[in-house]
């Protein structure tokens, strides 16, 4: 038996465990999140000791995040040569992408479990226990307006509903750059400017003001290249999608005219993404769940990109990431950390152009850091990573690069390029009229 598998058992009797988790546990045995606290038998992975939550000397609020764990050196380095012997701690795209490309790989660093919410976040999610439930058909949540709804799912609808619901800051604006990649490392970046309210978990903004059922309003607004700046697209996104399914609309500055954008969604192209990621790979997976059936593997320890405070550095410049085939790897960091894995299969009759895909979910902040994604013919096509660290000023865990790599056409699409910006997050004040689509044309044309 591989060790991979005897995570994923015992793991799943763990899982078994703590099923009626009650609210003494979190916090105990099990962190505020759900995660398990302890540390794992051979050390190799601390225990929790309530994340990274003092801001590093020579930060200032709204920049760049300096990197705590500058000092530390890798513990071994994973390539093309060595990738079958650490094969139970990798997924199927990362063997795949080491095979690929002789010239990248994996340096793994000591893992450092930073993750931290807000206190607001970890008390919702204690009161959600026994009173948060999945919708009918499970394309939603109700019972709950803040925190993680099922610290210890019970299943895979469970879980990606804790993808979906955690914790993402509460109003605020930022500016990343897109660059998709030729096979020979050509490129155009496409910056936007984005701003996000979150009424889902908003632990800023008075409760009158949230609005029922909204996880989120979403604003995105091309700035460049020429050809595409004053595109703006708006999403409403719902927490219960039965009631009220996400609805959407984008700004053409050539038509000069607001429409109904249903096609943002699902496998449709994402914006200027070149074909190479759909509009529910954002962030990894975002939407409705009704197209896929979701299992619930397990969990298992695995070397996932983690504290990528050096792959967000303003020290680097969008070309020393950008390289032929993949992003440079001596700018990445990989730790070892347990991962809720995740198995998502077309449902007979549905459409998308993944037939099955494979999620890994850091058990800390309950975000997606690998996803392995298979075509019709159940063949690996696309591999996806998001490169994250921990917002300590807010705090959450977040986003820095993320990156789908498509192993069939050796391009790949990197995102959140925030090297070349002065501002990383903003913190603003907004309300619900200000997220509407008569505000669209003048969004486009300012």
């Amino acid at each position: 038996m591989t060790q991979t598998k005897l995570s994923v058992i015992l793991a799943t009797a763990t899982l078994l465990c703590f099923s009626t988790v009650s609210t003494a546990e979190l916090g105990r045995d099990l962190t505020p999140l759900g995660a398990q606290a302890a540390a794992n038998s051979a050390g190799t992975i601390p225990a929790w000791n309530g994340g990274l939550t003092t801001p590093v000397t020579g930060f200032k609020p709204g920049g760049h995040y300096p990197d705590p764990y500058a000092d530390d050196k890798p513990k071994l380095t994973i390539d093309a040569a060595n990738a079958d012997q650490h094969k139970d701690r990798l997924s199927a795209g990362q063997i795949a992408l080491l095979k690929k490309y002789p010239t990248w790989k994996m340096n793994v660093y000591p893992t450092q479990r930073s993750a931290v919410y807000p206190k607001a976040v970890y008390e919702a999610t204690a009161a959600n226990i026994g009173t948060a439930k999945l919708a009918a058909g499970g394309n939603g949540v109700t019972g709950t307006t803040a925190g993680i709804p099922f610290p210890v799912p019970k299943d895979g609808l469970e879980t990606i509903w804790n993808v979906l619901l955690r914790y993402k800051g509460d109003t605020y604006a930022m500016t990343w750059n897109q660059a998709a990649v030729t096979r020979d490392g050509a490129y155009t970046l496409v910056r936007f400017e984005y701003e996000y309210d979150f009424s889902y978990s908003n632990v800023s903004k008075p409760a009158a003001e949230r609005e029922p059922n909204k996880l989120t309003n979403f604003l995105q607004i091309v700035t460049a290249p020429a050809r595409l700046a004053g595109q703006v697209l708006l999403v409403h996104e719902t927490v219960d999608q039965v009631k009220q399914p996400r609805s959407a609309w984008i700004y053409n500055p050539g038509q000069r005219r607001v429409r109904l954008a249903p096609n943002v969604a699902y496998d449709n192209p994402g914006t200027a993404a070149d074909g190479l990621r759909t509009s529910d790979d954002f962030g990894m997976y975002n939407g409705a769940t009704d197209r896929y059936d979701w299992k619930l593997v397990g969990k298992q320890e695995m070397y996932i990109p983690y504290n990528s405070y050096k792959l967000g550095s303003n020290t680097l410049k969008y070309a020393d990431i950008l390289k032929p085939g993949h992003i440079n790897p001596e700018h990445t960091r990989y730790e070892l950390h347990r991962v809720w894995v995740v198995e998502a299969t077309l449902k007979p009759g549905a459409s998308h152009i993944y037939k099955r895909r494979t999620f890994y979910i850091d058990e800390d902040s309950w975000a997606i850091v690998v996803t392995d994604k298979y075509d019709a013919r159940d063949q690996l096509w696309r591999v996806s990573e998001q490169h994250s660290m921990n917002f300590y000023d807010v705090p959450m865990y977040y986003g820095t690069v993320e990156v789908h790599s498509d192993l069939q056409s050796g391009r790949y699409i990197a995102m959140g390029l925030r090297n070349e910006e002065s501002k990383v997050y903003q913190p603003i004040r907004r309300s619900a009229a200000d997220f509407t689509p008569a505000n669209l044309r003048n969004l486009g044309t300012r």
